[in-house]
Formats: C-alpha cells, structure tokens, sequence
C-alpha cells in the first residue's frame, strides 16, 4: 500500500506537490468514490482517475541516458524531429519522459524516467543537484570574467547563482578555451547564456555529470538502467544539498 499522491506522481500525471492539491480540491476518485484525505493509502488493484481520466499505474523506471547532439529533450515533436524518448519505444513498455532538458546541440547526461514525484525532486529549485558542464568557447576568458561567472551573472531572468569555474585548457592559436562549470540552477539556455554574457560564446557543450552520476562506458544515444542504489543516493543528494544550503 502506498500514499494516493505518491503513486499519482508516479504515473507522471503530474507532481506529489499539485498531486494533493487535486486530492483537496475533490478531484480524485479512488474505485469511483472522491477522496480528499491525504494519508489514503492505495493497492496495486485500486482505480485511481484524476480529473475524471484514470491513471496508468507502471511499474517506475529509471534510466541514464548520453544523449547526442541533434536530438530534441522530449517525449515528441511536432517537426518530426529525433526526440530523446524514440530511444525506449521498442525496448521497454513503459512510457518516460526526460528530466528537465538539454538543448537540440546540447550532448550529455540526461535522467529519463516514468516516476513524475522523482523528478520533481530532481527539479524542483529548492534541490540543488549540481550539474558539470564542459563547454569549448570562443574567446579566452579573463580572471575578471571568470570572477563574474563565480560570483553570478545578471541575465535577463534575473540574477544566477555563483557557479564554480575551472578553466582546463586554452588555445591561444585559435582563440579557444575550454571551461568547465558547475551550476545547480536550470534556466533555459543558462550554461550558454552565462558564458555569453562575458563575452565567450560556446562553440561546443556537454553536461559532464549530474549529481554524482556521469557518461563512463556510455556512447551517445546509449542508456542504462539506474540501480535502486543510484535513486536512493540521487534522492538523498538532493535533501543534503537543501540542508546545507539552508544552513548558509
């Protein structure tokens, strides 16, 4: 038996959190009866319908995927491009969706999964997971730039949190440098618009690790399942990290 709002999470319906708003607002039947109560608990034979539709209860999955460059972070395209979800339809029954996002030419580490409540814990801003990208630029950045990097960057949406730079390597020939940086926020096209704003745009990105997770003996477009291990530690990650940064 588990919680009502957890197991509608886990169908991807939508989150734990709006999962018990819909709970309170009568909007969810369990065997055709309203429930309003938080604490009702619910079997693997229950009907459970959100706004009138039944869920699908799936047994939840959890996969790391290297996602390549040219491929959409969806679960579909209305311009019939590649999405990151055509890699599961012929190998597994359930349906997932990414977690959170990568850009079109954006390459690297992305959670896919069919567990709504997992990942709103994975983006849910309070978490902080940290996120290591590598990008190539354009431009060598100077200290004073790096500085801005670290200490955030004014960006249209407001202000980023200070982000850990590491510059690796620079080419002074061609005017390159590679830079990794590590940041916990998700703003749309952040990496590159941080980088932008001082004056290096990227040439080239990959989101390096997520957490503590990363690529190793992972090719793009390949994937494998997370060990209920690896959920455990993501989920406890991301509760130390609020702790800590609570505490600051």
């Amino acid at each position: 038996m588990e919680r009502l709002q957890k197991v509608i999470a886990q169908s991807g319906v939508t989150s734990r959190r709006k999962a018990e708003e819909l709970i309170r607002e009568g909007k969810v039947k369990v065997n055709g009866n309203v429930v309003t109560e938080l604490g009702t608990k619910v079997g693997t034979k229950d009907k459970i319908e959100v706004n009138e539709i039944q869920i699908q209860r799936e047994q939840p999955v959890y996969f790391l995927m290297y996602k390549p460059s040219g491929v959409i972070t969806a679960v579909s395209d209305d311009k019939g491009r590649k999405v990151v979800a055509d890699y599961f339809k012929d190998i597994i029954e359930q349906r997932v969706f990414p977690v959170g996002r990568l850009d079109y030419d954006t390459t690297g580490v992305i959670i896919m999964t069919n567990d709504g409540e997992f990942a709103n814990v994975l983006m849910h801003p309070r978490y902080q997971l940290d996120k290591v990208y590598i990008a190539k630029v354009k431009g060598i950045p100077s200290r004073e730039r790096i500085k801005q990097l670290e200490r955030g960057i004014r960006l249209e949406d407001g202000m980023t949190a200070p982000a850990k730079v590491k510059v690796t390597s620079i080419d002074k020939k061609k005017g390159t440098a590679i830079i990794e940086l590590t940041i916990h926020e998700g703003k749309n096209r952040q990496v590159k618009r941080m980088l932008e704003a001082i004056g290096t745009p990227v040439m080239k990105l990959k989101r390096e690790r997520y957490g503590y997770l990363d690529l190793k003996g992972l090719n793009p477009g390949e994937f494998r399942e997370l060990t209920p291990h690896e959920i455990k530690q993501l989920r406890n990650l991301a509760v130390t990290q609020t702790s800590k940064k609570s505490r600051r």
